[in-house]
């Protein structure tokens, strides 16, 4: 099988090349000069070009506060492009896989969002996601839209590598603990968005199109998230760093947060049969990577 995915550097993108070969998938890393989601044409020419048996749109403008200052550039990016990807993914007859964000809902709800549940971005980027889901779905009714969050890896830059940096100069770490959802590694996410676009590509079951939400198993703070981190870090290198529990106000940011990022994996297990590991498991799996 050969998967096609836009970006080449990104978290998933990284995961995806390093997972395919053991999945016997192969995996064709398309991003720029060859293929630009700001310009429809180089899509379809370089996704024609490498004759895939499923897409994988991983590619995304994730700058999530600059994304305020830059709202043509932002839904260009998330919208405009996996549209034209979802048309070719139709013209060819192939099945798409898009990855989306927990940053569609608001993160009033007080329990895990479902796939049912209404939608209301806080933020510019959480706006183009969804308006990038609406038009995936759209134009190639052979899809799946994955939700995830807060992801992480060996790949790249995020939270985790970020704690893992600041520890090396601060005994002490201050972090935000009223935001909830679930660290999710991009490896995880790689071995699922395989499994996904295979059922696609063999299976006409409606059940398996539409939208599911992927990501870890079990929940966390910001805050639960560095501590565990830094847990594991110290076991491995004996140093110890604090970690402070502060609010979102005290942190601000150009971009609101949604308080609630928490994702029920339910459909995705009973239609899939996939469940993520939970996240601590899979962030100590990084970090002995790392480490």
């Amino acid at each position: 099988m050969r998967i096609v995915v836009t970006g080449r550097q990104g978290q998933v993108v990284s995961a995806l090349l390093e997972r395919g070969p053991a999945a016997g998938v192969d995996i064709v890393a398309l991003g720029r000069p060859d293929l630009d989601l700001a310009d429809a044409a180089s899509i379809r020419a370089a996704v024609s070009a490498a004759r895939p048996d499923a897409i994988v749109s991983a590619a995304a403008y994730t700058a999530v506060d600059k994304a305020e200052s830059e709202p043509d550039l932002a839904f260009a990016v998330n919208a405009e492009g996996p549209a034209a990807l979802a048309a070719v993914a139709a013209e060819l007859g192939v099945p798409i896989v898009h990855l989306s964000t927990d940053y569609v809902f608001s993160g009033e709800k007080t329990d895990p969002y479902v796939e049912s549940d209404p939608t209301g971005p806080v933020s510019v980027y959480g706006r183009s996601k969804l308006e990038g889901e609406r038009r995936v779905a759209q134009a190639q009714p052979n899809h799946a839209i994955l939700r995830t969050a807060w992801v992480y890896s060996p790949f790249g830059a995020n939270f985790l590598k970020t704690m893992l940096r600041l520890g090396e100069t601060r005994d002490a770490v201050n972090v935000v603990a009223d935001q909830h959802g679930t660290p999710t590694s991009a490896l995880d996410i790689a071995d699922a968005v395989i499994a996904v676009a295979r059922r696609l590509a063999a299976d006409p079951d409606p059940s398996l199109r539409g939208t599911f939400h992927l990501t870890g198993s079990g929940e966390a703070t910001w805050a639960d998230f560095a501590k565990a981190i830094f847990t594991e870090r110290e076991a491995r290198t004996g140093k110890r760093v604090t970690v402070g529990r502060i609010g979102t106000a005290d942190y601000p940011t150009p971009a609101r947060r949604p308080a609630n990022s928490r994702l029920s994996g339910e459909k995705l297990g009973r239609v899939y049969g996939l469940v993520l590991p939970d996240w601590r498991v899979s962030t100590k799996a990084v970090l002995d990577r790392l480490l």
